[in-house]
């Protein structure tokens, strides 16, 4: 038996139903759902400056405190709250409001405005390896946010990989 119908068409190793992204909106995932949508990408755990005037956001090479540059994970994420108050909870009730600082690959946001998934997403390629592989994560690419003076943070901002 094969590990795949089909190259764009993973047999489900989650357990939480094939393709289920598909087939239920954001607001109707439960929470193992809702956290497999991530795909590990780092870009979100990373500091991003925006323009009061124009709304565009920047990402900067800068990591959180919390963040596994070799895992592109955080370290801390059950409890994180208790070491960064101000990172942001992100969830069915609050995409509206924060989707704009998503990076442009994530699958909450992509999802949000009616797009499909990327072909390296971990649901899709069956591995976590795949966003690594594909270039779009930070593995192994970050700076400290500490290592840097916050007047000086505008020097790292990178352009997405997309």
């Amino acid at each position: 038996m094969t590990a795949r119908r089909s190259d764009d068409d993973p047999i489900d190793r989650t357990g939480l139903g094939r393709r289920f992204w598909e087939k239920k909106s954001l607001d109707r995932m439960n929470r193992d759902e809702w956290e497999a949508l991530c795909d590990g990408c780092g870009k979100c755990c990373l500091n991003k400056l925006e323009d009061f005037e124009t709304g565009e956001v920047a990402l900067t090479r800068l990591a959180c405190r919390l963040f596994d540059d070799s895992t592109c994970r955080c370290s801390q994420y059950p409890i994180r709250h208790n070491f960064v108050p101000e990172c942001i909870v992100l969830s069915p009730e609050t995409i509206e409001q924060h989707a704009y600082w998503l990076p442009r690959t994530c699958a909450y946001r992509l999802l949000h405005v009616g797009e499909p998934l990327p072909k390296w997403h971990p649901l899709l390629t069956g591995t976590a390896q795949s966003v690594h592989d594909a270039g779009i994560s930070l593995q192994d690419r970050t700076i400290p946010e500490f290592d840097v003076d916050e007047d000086d943070w505008e020097d790292f901002i990178i352009e997405e990989p997309v």
